[in-house]
C-alpha cells in the first residue's frame, strides 16, 4: 500500500471531534440590542455563540477582534463558533444597527 493511501485510510477511521462538544453560549437580539449584552467564556477553549435573533429585520453579528461576521435572518438563529481565545474582552457589534446593538465577550 502506497504511504499516501496508508494516510488517509488512517484519517477516515478517526473520529472527528463533535461540534456539540463545544461549551454553548446563547445570545438574543431583541430591539436591536444584544442579550446579554456581556458573555463571560472560558479562556483557552474554543465555543459555540448561538445568536437568535428575534427582531422583524435582519441584523449582522460582526466583531473585529474575533474575525467574524453574520448575516442573521429575523426569525432565525444562527452558529458562530471562536477561539480558543486569550483571556481578555473582545467586543462585537450588530453592523445594521450600531449604536444600539453592542457587546463584549469576556474570556477569563
Amino acid at each position: 500500500m502506497k504511504p499516501i493511501f496508508y494516510i488517509l485510510s488512517v484519517l477516515c477511521i478517526l473520529p472527528a471531534p463533535a461540534m456539540a462538544d463545544y461549551p454553548e453560549f446563547a445570545l438574543v437580539i431583541h430591539e436591536h440590542r444584544f442579550d446579554p449584552a456581556e458573555i463571560r467564556v472560558p479562556a483557552g477553549q474554543k465555543i459555540k455563540l448561538v445568536v437568535h435573533n428575534q427582531d422583524s429585520s435582519p441584523e449582522e453579528f460582526e466583531s473585529y477582534e474575533l474575525k467574524r461576521e453574520k448575516v442573521i435572518a429575523p426569525g432565525t438563529k444562527a452558529q458562530i463558533f471562536v477561539g480558543p481565545l486569550s483571556p481578555g474582552r473582545y467586543p462585537f457589534f450588530g453592523d445594521f444597527h450600531e449604536k444600539t446593538a453592542r457587546g463584549a465577550i469576556v474570556a477569563e
